[in-house]
């Protein structure tokens, strides 16, 4: 085999080696990862709510129970405002407390107002909810990070693979030999 031959084969050998080596890490660092978000979700004790969709009653410590538990966190968010999201009841409370000013109320007046002291604690509920929310979609997109990375070190140990397999020479091999042409006359 020429030089030139086995310099590619050495080469696609070596950059074989560092892709499963680069595969190793990935699968790896995507474990760990689905792991520790799995474990701290855990540590958290939240469990989906015996109302929700699926998973009623189950520890969140998984994408699927994080979602459903973000799901129904909405849906009591909801019910409790009658529909009604953060904005809307802060556009209510802004309309309530200008009539509030006009009808000459003081500021003392309007903070104790009753309807005024609602729609706050329900803007605080919405509020709250679309925190809960966000911190259960973000170990969603988490899981799913974990989920890719494991995926691409899978891809990498499989290409990985190819690369060296293209760079193993078999025992005895001989560069291919150009047949001589017969010249015509």
């Amino acid at each position: 085999m020429n030089a030139a031959v086995q310099g590619k084969k050495s080469i696609a050998k070596l950059f074989g080696l560092l892709t499963i080596i680069a595969g190793v890490i990935f699968v790896v660092a995507g474990g760990v990862t689905w792991g520790a978000v799995a474990s701290n979700l855990k540590a958290e004790q939240i469990y989906v709510s015996d109302d929700a969709d699926a998973f009623a009653g189950q520890l969140v410590d998984t994408p699927w129970e994080a979602f459903s538990q973000a799901a129904i966190i909405n849906h009591h968010a909801m019910t409790a405002t009658g529909d009604r999201t953060y904005a809307e009841l802060g556009a209510e409370i802004s309309t309530l407390k200008d009539q509030l000013t006009a009808d000459g109320a003081s500021d003392d007046e309007i903070a104790e107002n009753s309807d005024v002291v609602e729609l706050t604690g329900l803007r605080t509920t919405v509020m709250t909810a679309s925190f809960l929310r966000a911190s259960l979609f973000t170990s969603v997109v988490a899981f799913g990070v974990a989920f890719l990375v494991v995926g691409l070190g899978v891809v990498f140990l499989i290409v990985g693979w190819a690369l060296r397999s293209l760079g193993i020479s078999v025992e005895g091999e001989k560069a291919p030999v150009a047949e001589p042409v017969a010249a015509s006359v």
